[in-house]
């Protein structure tokens, strides 16, 4: 039997801390040889898209893949699980929160290993939907003094800060100076941008620059003096360069970084890379958002969903 879960039901069973884990767990597992991922794969229409993304972790018991069409009249997602050993089809669920919350979740890992550990405010460029995520998993990781959004309407980051300060029963600010959240010690782009909002120059010695908007070649968020700037770029997964990491792309085509000297966040996870070397440095992570991550979490949702009679059973 598989199990069918909508998003109301993945939304009331996942939460950022267990996301957090699982996703620093996973990425652990692929730098180990342990868990294998797949590059998304997209079909591009002239209204429409579809967009699919596997992999698979069998110490973990994920084996899947997620899909989700983008048209003007919006996204849909689903994650299919399967069981490694036997093929079965475990869940399907809807998953587009599952897909936020995992994606602020490497933006939390990452700040985790490459944060300096006195890091304690924090810079948003980006005020929608995926910039709450983002908020929330880096809350986690640090304790977290200041925090500071800016967005390109007024509105709309002003109606976030005052939703993510009841939300964290802490102030969050806005600003309509654009430089203002680069001065902090943690900065993170999750915008829609086509062109850098951020620019290397603004950033402070020591920062961490977690690029999370941009997973497509022709859109990019950050300009190459951030990625000039850093002493460490680290990645998802190295399988995305050159087909989606259009924050690194105007980098790496005019050598200001080579492929090589970008780093996967699992091997910094599993110890097989030194992260942050110095005080001083600055780190970045240009995340994709990989299947691996969205494996981790369904796996966890279905877990959860079988140990509470959550969802409803389907026959095929």
């Amino acid at each position: 039997m598989t199990l069918f879960l909508t998003e109301k039901e993945v939304e009331n069973l996942l939460d950022t801390r267990s996301t957090l884990d699982a996703v620093e767990e996973i990425l652990r597992q692929q730098a180990e040889g342990r868990a294998t991922n797949r590059a998304r794969r997209r079909v591009a229409l002239p209204g429409s898209g579809l967009n699919v993304m596997f992999a698979g972790a069998p110490e973990i018991g994920a084996l899947g893949l997620k899909a989700y069409s983008v048209a003007r009249a919006g996204a849909r997602f689903y994650t299919m699980l399967f069981d490694p050993e036997t093929g079965e089809l475990l869940s399907l669920m809807q998953s587009d929160k599952l897909g936020q919350l995992r994606t602020g979740a490497a933006s939390g890992v990452a700040t985790k290993y490459l944060a300096r550990e006195d890091a304690d405010s924090l810079g948003l460029y980006g005020a929608g939907w995926q910039a709450e995520s983002q908020l929330e998993a880096i809350a986690a990781v640090r304790n977290l003094n200041r925090v500071i959004v800016y967005s390109r309407s007024e509105e709309s980051r002003k109606t976030f800060a005052q939703k993510m300060s009841e939300r964290l029963g802490m102030e969050v600010e806005s600003t309509h100076f654009p430089e203002e959240p680069a001065a902090q010690d943690i900065v993170v782009t999750s915008t829609s941008a086509r062109e850098p909002i951020l620019h290397g120059e603004w950033l402070k010695s020591g920062a961490h620059v977690n690029a999370a908007g941009s997973n497509f070649l022709f859109k990019t968020e950050i300009d190459r003096d951030v990625v000039k700037r850093a002493s460490l770029v680290a990645i998802d997964s190295r399988e995305e360069l050159g087909l989606e990491a259009g924050n690194l792309l105007q980098a790496l085509e005019t050598g200001v970084v080579l492929p090589e000297a970008v780093r996967e966040l699992g091997q910094i996870i599993a110890g097989q890379l030194l992260g942050r070397r110095g005080l001083e440095d600055i780190t970045l992570f240009a995340s994709q958002g990989i299947a691996l991550e969205d494996m981790a979490a369904a796996r966890l949702v279905y877990d959860r969903a079988i140990e509470q009679n959550v969802g409803r059973e389907m026959n095929f």
